[in-house]
């Protein structure tokens, strides 16, 4: 029998019997991690409130063996909150709607549990702090998180300079299959032209240049907004259900 202790965020929750669940979280030294908490469902648990999605918490988990994530689900059995972002995100539909799109990005790319992924988890963190504040348009926070969740995994997408050959850009043609955007030669069928607006947007949600990104024009930021969930679609190979939601 062993004790850890970690910090991360509440991916989602399942029921398990009467009054127990399932929590998923992404942690930051082990990944995702899904544990039972008991009792939570009671309506006088304080433990409870604290491990609902978006909140980021610090957990204490009881496993059996030497390894947090093993044959059995460990037990939660302690946690204490760290910053409660559902509060600023749950009353609104459009931060709600983008912050539950976060969430199961997030789980989708950390499909190994017990693994860490420490970018991806302080992206989390990031886009959802930026979320529950309001500092930016809900889905232009999550078009970013998208960006750079693909970029920590190894699919960063191409703005500018041709995907495939290196051609400096910018470059009037995107091919999600190929990368992003493609010189006339390295074109390939189903290739899209995008506005260059719309290019100079995507770029600037990667970077963080909000400065840019905030003053785009709605007709590029819709354009931009379907790039990017074609370009996730592509490396999942399948979309995000909570993406349908989301409001443009």
């Amino acid at each position: 029998m062993s004790l850890f202790r970690d910090d991360g965020i509440v991916l989602r929750t399942q029921k398990l019997g009467e009054a127990d669940r399932i929590i998923t979280l992404l942690t930051r030294g082990h990944g995702r991690v899904r544990a039972v908490a008991r009792g939570v469902r009671r309506t006088k648990s304080k433990f409870g409130a604290r491990l609902e999605p978006f909140s980021h918490v610090d957990v204490q988990f009881f496993a059996r063996g030497s390894e947090l994530v093993g044959r059995g689900l460990p037990l939660c059995t302690q946690s204490e909150t760290i910053a409660p972002y559902g509060g600023g995100i749950v009353t609104d539909y459009a931060r709600y709607t983008a912050g539950t799109a976060m969430l199961e990005t997030a789980e989708r790319f950390t499909d190994h549990e017990g693994e860490p992924a420490v970018q991806q988890y302080l992206l989390l963190v990031g886009g959802l702090r930026t979320l529950a504040r309001g500092e930016h348009a809900p889905h232009l926070v999550l078009d970013a998180f998208l960006l750079r969740s693909l970029a920590v995994n190894g699919y960063a997408p191409s703005f500018g300079d041709c995907a495939k050959c290196g051609m400096p850009g910018p470059n009037r043609f995107f091919s999600v299959a190929s990368g992003g955007s493609v010189c006339v030669d390295c074109r390939v069928p189903g290739s899209v032209v995008p506005s260059p607006q719309t290019l100079v947007l995507l770029g600037a949600l990667l970077t963080g240049d909000w400065e840019t990104a905030d003053t785009c024009e709605a007709r590029y930021v819709r354009e931009g907004s379907g790039l990017v969930s074609a370009y996730l679609h592509w490396h999942l190979e399948r979309g995000l259900r909570s993406l349908r939601y989301v409001e443009k």
